[in-house]
């Protein structure tokens, strides 16, 4: 069954999309700032997040090795995520505004 999900993602060209859903999801799951998140973009690997709380930021400013750490381990454990996706690849850099 996994592997008849996969190929309708591939065949529908849902992918990147999918994939785009799945980092945001990654970022509520392991930053814990999800109710203080009012912006996300996700592109060439790059997650731009924007905060509403400066403190915030700023705790998480220090952290964001770890977090993209933790955030490419949620999902290399997500069995939606396809890791092949040239558009939307793992996560290779966190920017918090």
């Amino acid at each position: 069954m996994e592997e008849i999900v996969q190929q309708y993602i591939k065949s529908m060209k849902l992918a990147t999309g999918l994939n785009t859903q799945r980092v945001f999801a990654a970022w509520d799951a392991c930053s814990g700032a999800a109710p203080f998140t009012l912006k996300r973009y996700f592109r060439s690997g790059k997650l731009y997040i924007t905060l509403s709380s400066s403190v915030i930021r700023n705790q998480l400013y220090f952290q964001r090795d770890v977090l993209v750490e933790k955030m490419n381990a949620f999902l290399s454990t997500d069995d939606l995520f396809t890791p092949t996706d040239h558009s939307a690849p793992f996560i290779q850099e966190l920017i918090l505004k």
